[in-house]
């Protein structure tokens, strides 16, 4: 959900407050509210993803203050638009301390945005929680106050789901493969990883390239793929990329038996709308997040969630809730929002229970678990890999067939 080109600042950011009261806290002072501040891109090449992180932070915010807030205080929220802009999202964090003097912070969504947006916590020794930061550029900077509230760094989203490829029997094993990647700081690392675990597994790379974002049609990528026989497809895609790359490969006529994307396939009924239920069928993917998981929390979140807005949690939605739940478990375990380094501190040493399953983090603040591994079947986002808890006991090929 990120990639690499730099964007120019845009000077209006509009701001909103989310809380169960709908007032508008100042942040500074004795107060019987916590303030938290957070940029998103509400408008932009991300808009999608931020508003349903923000989403996920509102519905937090109101489950949190209805068992009594944080410290016996009432959360509210400020979200200011960063319109997928990196100057803008360092602006607005900025502005959120010096100006509305917030108590904590969450973070942005993609690594695109996180990377600049965590350098402005860190200069201020506050707690950084982002919900959307896996690239590992954001955790080789030697920051102290850095939590990524996923399952691992980007370079790791994708092993589960390239290990079992690389141990199915032979005959079912695909034998060549093509990576074509977004260039983005979060996309590429992701494919990266999966080619590293399947070349050592004797799967030939017969096509490599990355493409900028503001490719839209792939119809050159899709043929240079299908004249290399490519057999497996990894896209490190957004949203609209992966869409896109669909609709090139229903023209060309070109089916491998296997198509992986590395986001996409997250944005829930968003992405079954653009692709269609027949080209969505046996996509794969890695995900932090399934409605469907008996997790704290998560039945209450899929309720309210729903009621709200209408349709199923996306992923970043619950990557949103999930950061929230990380922030408080800190704050309630320290039992003050004072000492932000204390809070860092009790998460590098602890493990805290979300609707994502158990969160843990190395002295970095990269988190230390796997991913799950989705699939598409039948209309429905499902969990195939690790089995122990899987959604769904079969795995099938791209648009259907059983391996």
């Amino acid at each position: 959900m990120r990639f690499t080109t730099m964007f120019r600042a845009i000077a209006a950011t509009a701001a909103v407050a989310l809380a169960a009261t709908g007032c508008t806290a100042d942040g500074g002072g004795e107060s019987d509210t916590i303030t938290i501040g957070a940029s998103l891109p509400l408008t932009g090449e991300f808009s999608q993803g931020g508003l349903d992180t923000q989403r996920g932070y509102e519905v937090w915010v109101e489950m949190t203050n209805e068992k009594g807030g944080l410290l016996g205080k009432n959360v509210e929220i400020i979200v200011k638009d960063d319109a997928t802009q990196q100057e803008t999202a360092v602006s607005n964090y900025n502005n959120l301390i010096s100006q509305d003097r917030v108590n904590l912070l969450l973070g942005s969504q993609s690594s695109l945005l996180n990377i600049p947006a965590s350098a402005i916590a860190e200069k201020n020794r506050m707690l950084f929680v982002c919900p959307s930061c896996g690239s590992p550029d954001m955790f080789n900077r030697g920051f102290s106050y850095i939590f990524f509230s996923q399952q691992a760094i980007a370079t790791n989203q994708a092993k589960v789901f390239a290990e079992w490829i690389a141990n199915l029997p032979p005959e079912q094993r695909p034998k060549t493969a093509a990576y074509p990647t977004l260039d983005d700081p979060f996309a590429g690392p992701v494919v990266e990883g999966a080619e590293k675990i399947l070349s050592a597994a004797g799967v030939r790379t017969v096509y490599k390239d990355q493409y900028p974002a503001t490719t839209k049609n792939f119809d050159s990528v899709v043929n240079a793929m299908r004249d290399a026989g490519a057999e497996l497809v990894v896209q490190g895609a957004q949203f609209e990329d992966g869409v896109n790359m669909i609709r090139s490969m229903n023209r060309a006529n070109y089916q491998p038996a296997f198509l992986y994307q590395s986001s996409s396939p997250t944005y829930g009924q968003q992405y079954l709308d653009a692709v269609g239920p027949d080209n969505a069928e046996g996509v794969l993917f890695s995900s932090s997040y399934s409605p469907l998981s008996d997790t704290p929390d998560n039945a209450e979140f899929v309720k309210r969630f729903t009621e709200k807005f209408g349709q199923s949690p996306p992923e970043d939605a619950a990557d949103g809730f999930a950061a929230g739940q990380v922030l408080s478990a800190a704050v309630n375990a320290v039992g003050s929002i004072d000492d932000q380094a204390a809070l860092a501190d009790w998460l590098r040493s602890n493990s805290v229970e979300t609707l994502l399953g158990t969160l843990s983090w190395n002295s970095d603040g990269s988190p230390k678990g796997d991913f799950l591994v989705g699939q598409w079947q039948d209309g429905v986002s499902q969990v195939v890999l690790p089995k122990d808890v899987a959604t769904s006991d079969v795995i099938v090929r791209w648009r259907g067939g059983a391996l």
